[in-house]
């Protein structure tokens, strides 16, 4: 079988490769084409330069502002999520009665998309916020606010999940021995478990930090960057700039460009960060 599959590799990974091309790399080159250029449709494309990219940072009031609260959003999402998230696994890793149950429903919000999440939430942020004469396009911070709290209520059960496999993996014997060793559960979770956890660590931050970073559709759906444009995120930025202003597709398309090398920087640069701790098992 294995004298099988290196021969006949290629066979195997091309329908693969000829999709991947097709839905990344193909648009993602064009794409990047795009962004120097000129356009209202894809044929009518005259190359401008790097005009684009001076207008997304000088001509633009929106991008920057935009970049430094998916920034804000993105550190607040992410260190509440895996803190949630990992503190929930440690609770429900623990023998007690209906661990089970308490796993489904943390996980449940997960499974609903992000536009429905996104009204449902509207409706029930608006509802309290009635009550002080507000709602949440009133003031940019609380749309801010409701997507770090509907993010959080989203995401945390699927990390929980993960957290709780990473867990579970752990050597009894190593928690043992630091016991035997006279090590509290606070040292033991220090010094034993978040080590041997780092794999699960690594893969929840990745997941966190992308998603965040990238949100678009439970924006849209929640605030649609109102009041203005001061809840928008980066990806409802750039949606905007694309579609809702005439002559500005090439600024829209090299704002997209950046946005997706500081994503890929910034990801790489995490994966980096947490493979560096991890421990073999």
């Amino acid at each position: 079988m294995q004298k099988m599959l290196r021969k006949y590799w290629a066979v195997f990974t091309l329908p693969t490769f000829i999709c991947f091309a097709i839905a990344f790399l193909v648009p993602f080159v064009m794409g990047l084409g795009l962004s120097f250029a000129k356009f209202t449709t894809v044929t009518d494309a005259k190359f401008a330069g790097f005009s684009n990219y001076i207008r997304a940072f000088s001509g633009d009031d929106t991008f920057l502002p935009a970049l430094g609260r998916t920034v804000l959003f993105t550190i607040a999402t992410v260190v509440l999520i895996n803190l949630f998230a990992f503190l929930f696994a440690l609770l429900l890793t623990r023998k007690m009665r209906g661990t089970n149950a308490f796993r489904t429903i943390f996980f449940m919000p997960n499974l609903i998309g992000g536009i429905v999440l996104g009204y449902i939430w509207q409706l029930i942020f608006n509802g309290v916020l009635a009550r002080y004469n507000l709602t949440l396009t009133s003031d940019g911070k609380y749309g801010i606010y409701g997507l770090i709290i509907l993010m959080c209520w989203q995401m945390t059960g699927y990390m929980m999940v993960i957290y709780i496999a990473g867990l579970q993996n752990v050597s009894p014997d190593l928690i043992e021995a630091a016991e035997i060793d006279g090590a509290t559960s606070w040292q033991t979770l220090l010094h034993v478990k978040i080590p041997m956890v780092m794999p699960a660590i690594t893969i929840c931050m990745f997941m966190t930090l992308t998603n965040s970073f990238k949100l678009f559709d439970q924006n849209l759906a929640l605030t649609n960057g109102a009041p203005g444009n001061d809840s928008a995120l980066v990806a409802l930025d750039i949606y905007k700039t694309f579609y809702n202003r005439p002559g500005y597709e090439g600024v829209g398309q090299a704002k997209a460009v950046v946005f997706a090398a500081i994503l890929a920087v910034i990801a790489m640069l995490q994966l980096r960060a947490t493979r560096s701790k991890e421990v073999e098992n």
